[in-house]
């Protein structure tokens, strides 16, 4: 990973002391442009970070990721066919504002992220919660777009509740991505763990939505103690 121009693995220190040099300067030192940023958080191998990249060349795209082993494929991607367009941050979600400045995100994907499925005090650990949709907020652009992309139906129907409860705007929401008709080609990249959803017969769920300037707040008690047993269609 070290070898990778496009890879930066920040430690912990500098996190805490907000003493990384890229903040607030991603595009101006490393993609020598000023064009949009979008992040793909919980990137895996990065094949969507990857697969973005090149169909939008006017866009600058960063994985996030705390898994070298899986980020290697992308980063190693990104540097044998020389996208000027690629980076690669290895950190924990948890500590994301440490890494970018106000303003100078447009963009998220989440792709395929850990439902969390097990514990009702893990909710908050779910990458759509509203702790770490206010978190987001320190760094995107006012009216940021936020895609989910799950095969969860308990992460998909959370989601939609919470987007529900904070009357955010809804540019898509399906519960059956590859049966709805959309034709969109962003959809058609898919990574490795939606080829494995998909040949076991899973439904893919896809929400996108507007984050605004605003305090977000979780759903319902009554629907957090269901776990998402209700798809909101």
């Amino acid at each position: 990973m070290e070898t990778f121009s496009c890879v930066f693995q920040p430690d912990l220190n500098t996190a805490l002391t907000d003493s990384f040099l890229l903040k607030g300067k991603w595009n101006e030192l490393f993609f020598k442009n000023t064009n949009p940023i979008v992040l793909e958080l919980g990137c895996g191998k990065g094949e969507y970070t990857i697969g973005l990249a090149e169909k939008y060349l006017e866009c600058n795209f960063i994985g996030v990721d705390i898994k070298g082993a899986r980020m290697w494929r992308g980063a190693k991607t990104a540097t044998e066919k020389k996208m000027p367009n690629v980076a690669f941050l290895r950190t924990r979600i948890e500590l994301i504002y440490a890494f970018f400045a106000s303003n100078e995100v447009s963009e998220i994907w989440l792709t395929f992220p850990d439902p969390q499925a097990n514990r009702k005090k893990r909710i908050s650990k779910r990458l759509s919660s509203s702790k770490f949709l206010n978190s987001y907020k320190s760094f995107l652009v006012k009216d940021a777009t936020i895609h989910l992309k799950t095969d969860s139906d308990i992460l998909y129907a959370y989601t939609a509740a919470l987007v529900e409860k904070n009357n955010l705007t809804v540019l898509v929401n399906t519960s059956d991505l590859y049966k709805s008709g959309i034709t969109d080609d962003i959809l058609s990249i898919r990574t490795h763990y939606e080829a494995l959803f998909m040949a076991k017969g899973q439904n893919i769920k896809y929400l996108k939505f507007v984050l605004p300037d605003q305090e977000i707040v979780e759903p319902d008690e009554e629907f957090v103690e269901k776990e998402g047993l209700k798809i909101i269609e």
